[in-house]
Parts: structure tokens; C-alpha cells; sequence
């Protein structure tokens, strides 16, 4: 689900940029007014959660892979606002390190997973969850909104895909960036998140979620106790970190995410602007580092990651003022 750099025009990416800021500045606003300064560390691995459930491919329908991102059980755990940031953090880490989706395209998977992802997976899950009783309705419900909030995100940038060979055309009426109509983006990407995708994503949030209510019950906003070491919640982060290869097992590439010579051979042509397009030359592209090993080079970047996103909030906590204003 990660749009890659040239699938869409420079004025999408700028719409959908112009469009995040004043999420984005509300987001920061609301996280200074409602979580507590000793509780964003724990934010931080919330967003750890979120980046190295994204680094575990998994093969969809048509050849092609995707993967959870966690949105929704952030929302759950620090509130929606809280996921915005975190989420896009994360996103931004890998858009800059590891060439995983766009830096112009950054506002647009932000605007995707970052926004309506947990908005909508949120949404879900809370009004499920006053209809379902119990610590089981509750992971249940969290399930369900986070298998939604994902379709969301999902149609939603297949709506971006779609609506670029619309709008953006040569003088031969060859689309200029993704070439593929809404009548094809929709369905292709629907079909691998409505099957699989969805239940990855509900999969991740619904074990990680039971597992923190029975070892960390102070994790997350609503916690009465402050568990800054919280152990049992990094321990799982070193096992998901160790875990992290098996996303290699997934071949193929994610709808929407090929190189331009492979989108050539499907449709027959390069798309213009792709081809002259702005290229971001990242670190570890595709999470391997130089000569090392494929499997290796993926823990080493998912410890990056994962340490930076807990470093960044943990600077974050110190920066914050002692005193929260919970009106």
C-alpha cells in the first residue's frame, strides 16, 4: 500500500501533503493535551509495532504482496490523533532510510494509513465495543475495525492510482504517471486487502492487542499505572524483529509498487512522468544493507527502525511539558 515516488503527479502529492498539515498540527496538539509525558516511550514502541508489522509481506491474490500496518491498534491504545503521528513517523523513517514508498508520495500514505486507517478502524472498533461485552468483545471488535480501516486505506489509494490517468495525460493520451483507471486500481487492490490483507492486519492487531491487556495492562493511554520499561511489550518487539525474514518468503511485488520496467512490459509503455520523475536514493533500499546477506540485512533494518521510532519518542517525552491539561 505504500505509493512509490512518480505513481502519482507532483500536484497529487502536493494536494494530499497540503492536506496533512492541518491534521498533522492537530494531531501534535491533541498528543501534548491527552497523553502523559512518562507515556510516550510506550508511543514509541506502539510505533514500532506498526513499522515492523509492515515489514511482513505477504502474498495476495494476483501474484502481488501486502502487509498489516497496525493503525488501528494504536487509536486503540493512545487514541486516533496518537496513531497520526506515530504512524507517520514510521512511514516517514521508512521513506527516507529504506526507499519503502515515496517522500513526494509521503503525504498521500499518510493520508492513507495514517489518517484513515485509525480513524476508521477506531470508529469501528468503538462502536462495536459497546455492543460486545468483555475482554473478548473487546479484541474482537478490535479486530473488525482494523480489518476495516484497512480496506479504507486501501481504497483510497487506489482512488489515487485511478484517478491519475484521468487527469494526466501526454499528447498521445498516454497516462503520464500510474496508467491503471479507477476501474482497475479499485478492484485490484480491494481484492488482496478485502481477503487477505484485512485478515493480516486483524491478525496482528487482535494478538498484540491480548497480549498487552495480559502482561502490560498499564500499556496505552488509559493505563492507571505508568510502565515506562514495560519488558513484556519489548520483549515482543525483539521476537517481531526476529521474526521479520519471513516477509522475504513473499515474492513478487505489491500492487501499484513495481519498477518502472516491469510497469513498461504490462502496459507497453513508460509512462512519461515516471520516467523523468524525482528519484530519493535511500540507504537500504528495500531493507538490505550492501552485501550482507537478504535475511540479515532485513533484522538489521527492522532494529533500526524500530530503535529510532522508540528513540524519537523517547527525545519526544523529554521535550514534553510535565503538567497535561486533560480538557
Amino acid at each position: 500500500m505504500h505509493i512509490p515516488e512518480n505513481y502519482l503527479s507532483p500536484s497529487t502529492c502536493a494536494v494530499a501533503t497540503v492536506a496533512m498539515v492541518p491534521i498533522w498540527a492537530t494531531a501534535v496538539r491533541k498528543v501534548r493535551e491527552s497523553v502523559p509525558r512518562e507515556k510516550m516511550p510506550l508511543l514509541g514502541v506502539a510505533a514500532a509495532f506498526c513499522f515492523l508489522s509492515m515489514m511482513f509481506n505477504i502474498p495476495l491474490p494476483g501474484g502481488t504482496t501486502g502487509h498489516a500496518v497496525c493503525g488501528t491498534l494504536i487509536a486503540i491504545l493512545f487514541g486516533p490523533w496518537s496513531a497520526v503521528i506515530a504512524v507517520s513517523i514510521a512511514l516517514a523513517i521508512q521513506a527516507v532510510f529504506f526507499g519503502d514508498g515515496g517522500i513526494l508520495a509521503l503525504g498521500a500514505n499518510c493520508l492513507n494509513m495514517a489518517f484513515v486507517l485509525p480513524f476508521v478502524g477506531y470508529a469501528v472498533y468503538g462502536w462495536l465495543k459497546g455492543h460486545l461485552g468483555g475482554e473478548r468483545g473487546e479484541v474482537l471488535a478490535a479486530g473488525i475495525g482494523s480489518y476495516v480501516g484497512l480496506n479504507a486505506a486501501a481504497l483510497c489509494a487506489a482512488l489515487e492510482f485511478g484517478i491519475q490517468p484521468l487527469l494526466f495525460t501526454d499528447a498521445a493520451g498516454n497516462a503520464l504517471y500510474c496508467p491503471y483507471p479507477i476501474s482497475v486500481a479499485v478492484p485490484a487492490m480491494l481484492l488482496g486487502h478485502l481477503t487477505v490483507a484485512g485478515l493480516a492486519e486483524a491478525g496482528f492487531t487482535m494478538g498484540i492487542l491480548s497480549f498487552l491487556r495480559n502482561t502490560v495492562p498499564s500499556f496505552g493511554i488509559e493505563g492507571k499505572e505508568s510502565d515506562d520499561k514495560a519488558v513484556p511489550a519489548l520483549a515482543l518487539v525483539g521476537a517481531l524483529i526476529a521474526a521479520t525474514p519471513l516477509g522475504l518468503l513473499a515474492t513478487g511485488d505489491a500492487w501499484g509498487e513495481w519498477g518502472l520496467e516491469d510497469l513498461a512490459q504490462m502496459v507497453g509503455y513508460e509512462p512519461a512522468g515516471m520516467a523523468t520523475g524525482w528519484e530519493w536514493n535511500s540507504l537500504m533500499p528495500d531493507y538490505a544493507i550492501g552485501s550482507l546477506p537478504e535475511w540479515i540485512g532485513y533484522i538489521l533494518s527492522a532494529v533500526i527502525g524500530a530503535a529510532l521510532l522508540i528513540i524519537i519518542f523517547r527525545l519526544l517525552a523529554g521535550m514534553a511539558k510535565p503538567e497535561v491539561n486533560f480538557d
